[in-house]
């Protein structure tokens, strides 16, 4: 399945850069699992001709951000990707501010707490945190999370104002097809559940082996990110997690806030 929404251009947008979309499309497509590549594997992920895939992937691999294997004949991301991601998570105020939090936090709580943001429909780490003790939900920077069924893409979707969430929503509707209907309705619960508690819950929805909790972080912007903590389900109980450390987030999320991130 793919995260493909239509949150860019349109062909009707002459500011657009459709080549530039393009080329974007095939980096995108390595996050969806595979550590290398052919064109032919591109092709069938972006929907784009193999053509233009093969055009795509020698300019990408001439300026660095792809390189390519003799022996298998296939791609992989190079570290001119790594440069850009380093760049833009290197100078993310909000990670350097709420980290020293986010470390007491999990400390305290003997949680995994974890900072994201939405790409698409999927929730990406841009940093985590873990008591050193705890060897458990390995969650790295750049990691993606679904946005339907996880404690972070729930409180984001929450949070988000109803003209984008409905967009969103319909994106995901496309994505999931039949299944959809479910999961919107588990969704609607963990809206349901923010009005009520200001905080979001997945009690196994994503993976069944973990609870988490997931609260909107409003920055100064005007921009959201999600703030989790969650641990494995032998370790943390729904009664904990719902009555006290959700709770203890959602505070901790407004101390975040109050720094002016």
């Amino acid at each position: 399945m793919s995260d493909d929404i239509e949150d860019t251009g349109t062909p009707k947008d002459r500011k657009f850069v459709e080549a530039l979309a393009r080329g974007l499309d095939v980096l995108r497509a390595f996050t969806h699992g595979s550590v290398v590549m052919g064109n032919q594997d591109i092709a069938r992920i972006t929907g784009l001709p193999k053509p233009t895939v093969s055009r795509m992937t020698y300019t990408l691999t001439k300026l660095g951000y792809l390189s390519y294997s003799q022996q298998l004949e296939k791609y992989q991301l190079d570290s001119g990707v790594l440069a850009l991601g380093y760049a833009y998570v290197s100078n993310l105020r909000v990670r350097q501010l709420a980290k020293p939090y986010m470390d007491e936090f999990a400390r305290r709580t003997n949680t995994t707490v974890g900072l994201t943001c939405r790409d698409r429909l999927s929730m990406i780490y841009v940093e985590n945190c873990r008591p050193a003790e705890v060897t458990t939900l390995r969650m790295d920077a750049g990691v993606r999370l679904p946005l339907a069924t996880t404690a972070a893409g729930r409180a984001f979707l929450a949070a988000t104002p109803e003209k984008e969430r409905e967009h969103l929503m319909a994106a995901l509707a496309a994505k999931y097809g039949e299944g959809w209907m479910a999961i919107r309705d588990s969704l609607q619960a963990s809206f349901e559940e923010f009005a009520r508690h200001g905080f979001c819950l997945s009690l196994g929805d994503w993976d069944r082996n973990v609870m988490a909790a997931g609260v909107p972080l409003h920055l100064a912007d005007g921009s959201i990110m999600a703030l989790t903590c969650g641990a494995p389900s032998f370790q943390l109980s729904e009664e904990t997690l719902k009555g006290s450390l959700a709770h203890q987030l959602e505070m901790l999320a407004r101390d975040i806030e109050s720094l002016g991130v």
